[in-house]
């Protein structure tokens, strides 16, 4: 499937859409998610911080069991566009955090679809949508998140992987992780993410040709976090942005590391956080600013 010019200029018809949805922060998704990371967390009563990104756990999509799409995701359409391209994924992100959420807090999140852009690359057609969104509480403003989502075309019997970037390897704190098929199930039941490429086997590997399930984007980008609170207990993140790089499968191990960029700020509040595969491959590339 070819991305034409009429195909893009229906398709950008979307900038501009919004939706708006509110939620509570609640106990049960804080202490679901601790526990899938293995953490030991204050007691989850109301007025306790909600981690970085664990927002991530709230909003989540209803689509009605008939609405479902092939891919595990609702059919394409509705607030985002519905763009002819099957393979779906979470490419990276920014956020920016001007006030604490915490459990209790009622919140209202206002998405607006920013860009729809379209490229090609070696392996066909890429389509990217850029989506923003505002999260507010009762005191205003919390978070502002840009969220890169982008689609590509079924892989080619010859499509080769791009070449792969070493990871750096001068972390200072690092931690092993293993993406087990309950790791991702976990994850994908925590976020009410259906797309079949995290535990449906046969479907990733059969129809989008992929060696085993695919670790979540944002679960990768939560492990990095987690890392770097772990390694700097009592401080708290002003910006994070990250982006994927190469797909992390569920069939080896991954590593997830910190370092203190002192070139950019002596301070050592900037750090330089990625994700690497077993062979040492970088997989996802971010940055953190603490407060």
């Amino acid at each position: 499937m070819r991305i034409d010019p009429p195909t893009l200029t229906h398709l950008q018809e979307w900038i501009g859409k919004t939706e708006r949805y509110q939620d509570t922060v609640t106990i049960a998704p804080y202490r679901a998610l601790s526990a899938t990371l293995d953490r030991k967390d204050p007691d989850p009563i109301n007025g306790v911080f909600l981690p970085e990104l664990w927002h991530w756990l709230y909003f989540l999509p209803h689509a009605k069991q008939s609405e479902i799409g092939p891919d595990g995701h609702p059919k394409r359409g509705g607030f985002l566009p519905p763009i002819p391209l099957p393979r779906r994924m979470w490419a990276g992100g920014r956020l920016r955090w001007e006030q604490d959420l915490v459990i209790g807090d009622d919140i209202e999140r206002v998405s607006t679809i920013k860009s729809v852009t379209h490229k090609s690359g070696r392996s066909g057609d890429l389509l990217f949508v850029l989506v923003e969104h505002q999260i507010h509480n009762s005191k205003g403003r919390t978070l502002t998140e840009e969220h890169d989502i982008v689609y590509r075309a079924a892989p080619s019997p010859d499509e080769k992987a791009p070449d792969p970037t070493p990871a750096p390897s001068d972390a200072k704190w690092s931690k092993i992780i293993h993406p087990d098929p309950v790791l991702l199930f976990r994850y994908s039941a925590l976020t009410f993410n259906g797309h079949r490429i995290h535990y449906d086997r046969s479907y990733v590997t059969q129809e989008e040709g992929y060696p085993g399930l695919i670790v979540h984007g944002p679960l990768i980008a939560t492990l990095l976090v987690d890392l770097v609170r772990q390694s700097n207990p009592g401080k708290k993140l002003k910006r994070f942005e990250f982006r994927a790089v190469r797909p992390t499968f569920d069939i080896h191990s991954m590593q997830v590391n910190a370092s203190p960029d002192l070139a950019a700020d002596p301070s050592g509040k900037t750090l330089s956080v990625w994700a690497q595969d077993h062979e040492g491959w970088l997989t996802m590339q971010a940055k953190v600013e603490l407060v």
